[in-house]
């Protein structure tokens, strides 16, 4: 069963950091593309970021490209989001997560993806 726990969240000021984490487990970490959504009240999720099995290649919404980073530890089974110089409009819950077919390149389509973190509540006051 695969399992994606995420941390990091919490209160911070416009113009702050915070660092994301989702912690995997249920199957080969490193085989699988990972991604971030994010999801506001009152709006649908929304993708903000991914990432490949490998590393290599980053993918991000206009939204935050240039602010946040994604990137991943495939020996801690963990994935990461860098949250710079972050927004109000940046406020929602942030989910990782994971496709069920392996060796593939994440997509910005939440129905991709099959496994789903509980979510961390990011709220940037201005």
């Amino acid at each position: 069963q695969v399992q994606l726990v995420e941390s990091g969240g919490g209160l911070v000021q416009a113009g702050g950091s915070l660092r994301l984490s989702c912690a995997a487990s249920g199957r080969t970490f490193s085989s699988y593309a990972m991604g971030w959504f994010r999801q506001a009240p009152g709006k649908e999720r929304e993708f903000v970021a991914g990432v490949s099995w490998s590393g290599i290649n980053t993918y991000y919404a206009d939204s935050v490209k240039g602010r946040f980073t994604i990137s991943r530890d495939n020996a801690k089974n963990t994935l990461y989001l860098q949250m710079n110089s972050l927004k109000p409009e940046d406020t929602a819950v942030y989910y990782c997560a994971a496709p069920k077919q392996a060796y593939g390149q994440p997509t910005s389509l939440p129905t991709s993806y099959a496994y789903w973190g509980q979510g961390t509540q990011v709220t940037v006051s201005s």
